[in-house]
């Protein structure tokens, strides 16, 4: 199940990144499951990662990579997640890397491995590194919509966003894939996006851009409150679109930024509309908090209430498991009598207790949407924060029951 239609767009290809993909059979014979990102020299990169304590043998890999060179190449597989693989693991990521590297011709320290799927099994390294020439061999500016089905696990339907804008005369062009529906939880999650542009950007305005889009999009999704091993999410720039380096003061930064956001959080989001049997696509609204973290710890405590979420999935507008939920998000000296809380635009609680003029029937009208918006308005300061994350149904249950089978 996912919410709404899930359509892919029509993908603009990147110039100076190319994609391609090849079958490795990690898990199922015959799948596309191995994708290689091929970036044009003096290409720049720039990312985010989990914080997940215990992270993949990749994600370390990948930071100490990303620390030491400018990266060329990105290869990422499915259906294996080497985690928590120890040395093994971080020795296997490292010889993947060296296999392409040799293949393409650069260092190995130019190539970035990501890989998503089981947890705690041994990487097949011998069918990666059998995969690759058939990935290289295959790359083309136009491969997106391939590669986005190339990078699913438990993800019912690839996932993508492509805009074009002109900056200072310049056309330019914005692509990115996302995969992810289930270990979802902000910090990063089990989920790996890949943005591309073809905008020269400076290195330094170019992690800032991925730090603050990733912050605000895909650290600000959740669907189970599990933060995974494995995730990252890349911002490419190939600077192949003719004009000038974009600088902090650049008069065109802000420009790129608004059109970045659109697709960092189109990716995001379709993270949760595809998450694990979900049927609700639901926002979280906190507005008169004191501080972000207040904001911020009221829309998680909302977000992961199993009490909510189920009854999200029974389209029952139990409002008193809301309530309990904000009353338990440990914000301090919380005033009761002044807070509200709506559902959609039907006010639930006013003055301590349910609204007046809130009936079950309206109540209900909300609920049974496909999308809801949960606000709470604390009335204690001027920070808002918003979060988004889905139900909990049957099928969730089943398919982590089932995942390893």
């Amino acid at each position: 199940m996912a919410v709404g239609p899930g359509t892919l767009p029509e993908f603009y290809p990147v110039a100076g990144i190319k994609l391609g993909i090849a079958s490795a059979g990690i898990k199922k014979p015959g799948r596309k499951d191995v994708v290689v990102f091929e970036l044009a020299p003096e290409s720049r990169v720039a990312g985010i990662f989990t914080r997940n304590q215990f992270c993949a043998a990749p994600v370390v890999v990948s930071r100490r990579h990303l620390a030491e060179s400018a990266p060329r190449y990105l290869l990422i597989n499915t259906g294996n997640a080497n985690a928590g693989t120890g040395d093994r693991g971080l020795a296997d990521a490292l010889q993947c890397c060296q296999a392409l590297a040799e293949k393409a011709g650069v260092n190995a320290a130019e190539v970035l491995p990501f890989s998503t799927g089981v947890i705690g099994e041994p990487l097949p390294v011998d069918k990666i590194v059998s995969a690759i020439p058939e990935a290289l061999a295959a790359a083309r500016e136009d491969r997106w919509a391939e590669a986005a089905s190339g990078i699913m696990t438990t993800d019912t339907r690839p996932k993508g966003a492509s805009v074009r804008i002109d900056i200072g005369g310049y056309p330019v062009t914005i692509s990115g894939i996302s995969k992810g529906a289930g270990m979802i939880r902000p910090n990063m999650a089990t989920m790996l996006g890949f943005i591309g542009t073809d905008v020269r950007v400076a290195p330094d305005v170019l992690q800032a851009l991925a730090s603050e889009l990733g912050e605000k999009s895909f650290n600000r999704i959740t669907i189970d409150g599990d933060t995974s091993t494995n995730d990252a999410c890349m911002l490419m720039a190939s600077g192949q679109y003719g004009g000038p380096e974009l600088t902090a003061d650049s008069p065109h930064l802000p420009k790129l930024k608004e059109a970045l956001w659109q697709v960092y959080l189109e990716l995001a989001h379709a993270i949760v509309r595809d998450g694990e049997g979900a049927t609700k696509f639901v926002t979280i609204e906190v507005s008169g908090a004191f501080s972000q973290q207040e904001a911020l710890d009221v829309a998680y405590t909302v977000a992961h209430s199993p009490l909510v979420k189920t009854a999200l999935f029974a389209s029952d507008p139990n409002w008193g498991r809301i309530l309990a939920a904000v009353g338990r998000a440990g914000v301090a000296d919380l005033n009761l009598n002044t807070l509200e809380i709506y559902l959609g635009d039907v006010c639930l609680v006013r003055n301590g207790g349910r609204a007046e003029d809130y009936s079950e029937a309206r109540g209900q009208a909300v609920m049974d949407r496909d999308e809801i918006t949960i606000a709470i308005d604390l009335k204690r300061g001027a920070v808002n924060e918003t979060v988004w994350t889905c139900d909990f149904s049957h099928d969730y249950v089943t398919i982590n029951a089932d995942y390893r089978s």
